[in-house]
């Protein structure tokens, strides 16, 4: 059995369209493709937007109007790999902005509800240290952040 891969839906409440421009312009490495629109059918107004697929770091999406029925939750969440502190800055005041909700220890939720880890991939190794000291070290520090501070973790770590 073989699949043609995956593609992630997330369902809105009419804002479709507009989150996709959003996600476009915070990922550099991102496109739009097919938009869907409502025809005779309906059940939705004719040439209204049903769905938008896009694509973000290779990773395809669609998004959907579908009603006020169901909204995220942070059982869900998206992570973004950061290289360094300044990757982290940037994903974090994007999504964050307009109306966003910072969190702790690295997550938020943008402004349409969606859950972001902004993770530095040097946080991981730092926390799963295999000293039990520095990494519990680094893990009390990061437990007190919301947006990661990589150098206060790294001190911490390192037991400064």
């Amino acid at each position: 059995m073989s699949t043609r891969g995956f593609t992630t839906c997330l369902w809105f409440d009419g804002r479709a369209e507009e989150a996709v421009d959003f996600y476009l312009s915070v990922f550099k490495d991102s496109g739009r493709g097919r938009v869907l629109r409502y025809n005779e059918a309906g059940p939705g107004p004719v040439g209204s937007v049903v769905t938008v697929e896009f694509e973000i770091n290779g990773q395809k999406f669609v998004a959907l109007n579908g009603g006020p029925m169901f909204t995220f939750s942070e059982a869900v969440s998206f992570q973004i790999d950061c290289a360094d502190q300044a990757e982290v800055d940037h994903y974090w005041s994007r999504l964050t902005e307009n109306g966003g909700q910072e969190s702790q220890c690295g997550w938020l939720k943008d402004k349409f509800g969606v859950s972001w880890q902004v993770t530095p991939v040097e946080l991981i190794d730092l926390i799963g240290d295999e000293d039990q000291a520095a990494a519990t070290r680094a893990t009390q520090a990061m437990y007190t952040m919301q947006k990661i501070d990589l150098a206060a973790v790294r001190r911490a770590h390192a037991g400064q």
